[in-house]
């Protein structure tokens, strides 16, 4: 079991790198030999990354796919000289697919000999597919573009068909006063804080991993060893308060990866966090994490890199030694704390802003409340006499993690379900889930039922009994919020949205409000009716989304503006619904690069990046009916904000129509 999640874990770890840099393990570069004047040999070197491996164009059938070379025009303009050879390569037996698998590592050289049948072609493009694999398997492709004389290649234009740059075309709009925008989006305090939101949140999951038995009887003892193993007092808490600094430092270096992954085009984060497959790897995951807090495996790092961390930090000593000391801390805990990091990044995913800098605050202070008791009871050791003994309460603190664990799984199976339009997880049923979660926490909480790893049955405690309540109290709540009885403001943005029912509603948009899906449509609509337009971009899977709409749209001095006052048109800029054939086109960016538009979000996720030069969800922009900005734009802002924008943009409007 312990050998399956890691490698789902080192899957995931090359799914989001992918997923966010869009970046190749195999760097490619081409050669041309002249022969003869006729006569070219062309050479195409691939330098793979150390773990990497690409698959031969050779590889036997039936396993993975072979390597495959496109030579464009070849047989017009020129013709192959027998087939692509290859420099070494490896060939193993593969238990996955039971065939012998030919693949290259750290370097593939091809070979292929052309003679021209055109003299005048001086250039030639040629395709590279192939997959390149570590653990997981990504198809890739690499246009080759080759000049034969050395000099610049200059590249052919594609021609997109007639209907391409017709539609094309009609995702371009005449803004008027557009220069509004270039104020830039406002964002209240909430998107500032938001990375001392992800700070707090790993603060607390470093408290909580503080009072698991993989760490907290680890504080006395490691203190003891800096007080008591010391020349004096004072280096002995000069050592600790290093050995806490270098725990926070290994927990940010954890970070440090995501940081390199910045090469993204405009619409990639929202790829990530919106993409199907992705959200149920963590529902997965986060499953197996709940499972292993509940008692029924275990989950570690190797103890052989434990054995080596901790065998390191007593042959070198001083400063580092005492990062390995630190180091072996993180491995050896790894049972308890790799669950809550799991957690942290998946927060950070859900979290709007960059995903680096949100995981490297989180991860900041994970490890600085995990350092700070080393410090402090080194520097105050009487302080050690009043901590509690270890014992069955840091049981009870694992298996009511496993059940928070499990509730988040959830969210990230939703986010799935409604990016994938399957009608699975409806409000109701999420929220019953929870319920049903919460309610069997309480009951554990009570001592009504165990897990394995829990010891003898004893008194429960009043702590416990405290916790018992709140549980039971939340889940009551939940239930209240299933009837509609309140309104679980305390959990916006988690559940799915009210609209997203069992319970067949008159309207699909937010809060039972009249809304457009279309631009087009809500323009005309706008014109007809002389109404401003609130030109909302969305997400389904966007948190701070549907926090704005149902704690700021639904204030009652917002909620009238928006149904009476203006045309909403959402667009969901993560709809993976795929476009009717004859609405599917190419669209070409100004630098010429050409984007497949082939799903409802990606028309939409387009439509704003160039129209509005902006990517981030939600996105509030407001028009009149002719398409005059009549406000700057905002996002996630307060409903004071909110409403004075709203009203602003109605009176330039009213405005406008009297002149």
């Amino acid at each position: 079991m312990r050998s399956f999640l890691l490698f789902l874990g080192s899957i995931f770890i090359n799914l989001v790198a992918f997923a966010q840099t869009e970046a190749n393990p195999a760097v490619w570069s081409h050669e041309v030999h002249k022969i003869s004047d006729t006569e070219y040999e062309l050479v195409f070197t691939g330098k793979i990354m150390d773990g990497w491996h690409v698959y031969s164009q050779y590889t036997a059938e039936g396993g993975s796919l072979p390597s495959e070379f496109t030579f464009e025009k070849a047989g017009e303009d020129y013709e192959l000289v027998g087939k692509t050879e290859e420099s070494e390569t490896i060939t193993e037996y593969s238990d996955i697919f039971e065939v012998d698998e030919t693949f290259f590592k750290k370097e593939a050289i091809f070979t292929q000999k052309i003679k021209l049948l055109n003299p005048e072609v001086n250039q030639i493009s040629v395709n590279l597919f192939y997959q390149i694999c570590k653990e997981v398997c990504i198809p890739m492709d690499h246009l080759f573009q080759i000049s034969l004389d050395g000099s610049t290649f200059v590249a052919e234009n594609k021609e997109l068909n007639e209907r391409s740059v017709a539609l094309g075309e009609s995702l371009k709009v005449d803004l008027k006063n557009k220069h509004l925008l270039n104020q830039g989006a406002q964002m209240d305090a909430e998107g500032k804080s938001n990375l001392w939101m992800i700070f707090g949140l790993g603060f607390l999951g470093g408290l909580i991993a503080l009072l698991t038995p993989c760490v907290f009887p680890m504080i006395p003892l490691t203190v003891s060893f800096f007080t008591k193993h010391t020349q004096n007092k004072s280096k002995g808490i000069g050592n600790a308060v290093l050995y806490g600094f270098f725990i926070v430092l290994i927990y940010f270096l954890l970070s440090l990866p995501f940081h390199l992954f910045n090469s993204v085009d405009s619409q990639i984060l929202n790829t990530i966090a919106t993409n199907v497959w992705l959200n149920v790897f963590f529902f997965i995951i986060f499953v197996f994490f709940a499972f292993s807090f509940f008692g029924y495996y275990e989950l570690t790092l190797p103890s052989s890199w434990a054995n080596k961390m901790d065998s390191a930090s007593s042959k070198v000593g001083g400063g580092l030694g005492i990062f390995f000391m630190a180091l072996t801390l993180a491995i050896v805990s790894f049972s308890c704390t790799g669950p809550i990091l799991g957690g942290l990044l998946g927060s950070t995913t859900l979290a709007e802003g960059n995903v680096a800098t949100n995981l490297s605050a989180g991860m900041v202070g994970f490890g600085l409340a995990l350092a700070l008791p080393f410090a402090l009871f080194a520097m105050f050791p009487a302080w050690l006499n009043s901590l509690p003994k270890s014992g069955g309460w840091m049981t009870t603190v694992k298996v009511v993690l496993g059940f928070l664990e499990l509730a988040l799984a959830f969210k990230f199976l939703s986010n799935a379900d409604l990016v994938g339009n399957w009608g699975l997880l409806k409000r109701e049923i999420f929220v019953g889930i929870w319920i049903v979660l919460f309610m069997l926490m309480t009951l554990y909480l009570f001592g009504l039922f165990r897990f394995p790893h829990d010891g003898p049955k004893k008194k429960l405690t009043t702590t416990r009994k405290i916790f018992g309540v709140l549980s039971l109290a939340f889940s009551v709540y939940l239930i209240l919020g299933l009837f509609q009885v309140t309104h679980l403001k305390l959990l916006s943005g988690f559940p799915p949205p009210d609209f997203y029912s069992v319970i067949e509603t008159e309207s699909d948009c937010p809060l039972g409000l009249d809304c457009f899906k279309d631009f087009e449509e809500g323009v005309a609509h706008a014109k007809a009716v002389n109404k401003p337009i609130l030109l909302d971009f969305t997400g389904w899977a966007c948190v701070n989304c549907r926090k704005m709409e149902e704690n700021v749209w639904s204030h009652s001095s917002i909620y009238p503006l928006l149904k009476d006052e203006y045309v909403l048109i959402s667009l969901y800029v993560d709809d993976r619904k795929e476009l009717p054939e004859e609405e599917r086109f190419d669209f070409k960016y100004d630098s010429g690069r050409i984007k497949a538009i082939e799903t409802v979000g990606q028309k939409w996720g387009t439509f704003q990046t160039i129209n509005f030069n902006a990517a981030s969800q939600p996105y509030y922009v407001l028009l009149s009916p002719n398409l005059e900005i009549l406000n700057d734009a905002v996002q996630y802002v307060d409903v004071e904000t909110y409403g004075e924008w709203l009203r602003s943009g109605l009176e330039k409007h009213h405005l406008s129509m009297d002149k």
